[in-house]
């Protein structure tokens, strides 16, 4: 498993992947303050998921239809941060492969994936 990480995702969540095996470009520790599509473009090239907190990203796949292989978009607002950096690990490691070609969202009561 691996993912490309953007730079507004809490580095908790980063470590705590790394610390189960998935491989994850951080945007933040790599390419940061670059342009959403090329965050898009950087997960794409890397043939994998991206996963964010920013919602502008619905509309470079929807409305633009950039190429991707999926986005996982974590909106939690009610959650604790340690709630919030085990919900997203859970969600991750548990349907990875179902979250592949689709975009997802995380929120504090559902997980909705949506494929494409």
């Amino acid at each position: 498993m691996k993912l490309v990480a953007d730079e507004c995702i809490d580095f908790g969540i980063i470590r705590k992947l790394r610390d189960n095996g998935v491989t994850i470009f951080s945007i933040c520790e790599e390419a940061g303050s670059i342009r959403d599509n090329d965050v898009l473009g950087i997960a794409n090239e890397q043939n994998t998921l991206l996963l964010t907190e920013d919602k502008d990203f619905g509309e470079l796949v929807f409305r633009l239809k950039l190429p991707n292989h999926g986005v996982v978009l974590v909106r939690m607002v009610k959650s604790t941060r340690l709630e919030k950096i085990d919900k997203v690990v859970e969600v991750i490691l548990q349907h990875y492969f179902q979250l592949e070609n689709s975009f997802s969202l995380i929120t504090d009561d559902k997980v909705k994936i949506r494929k494409y």
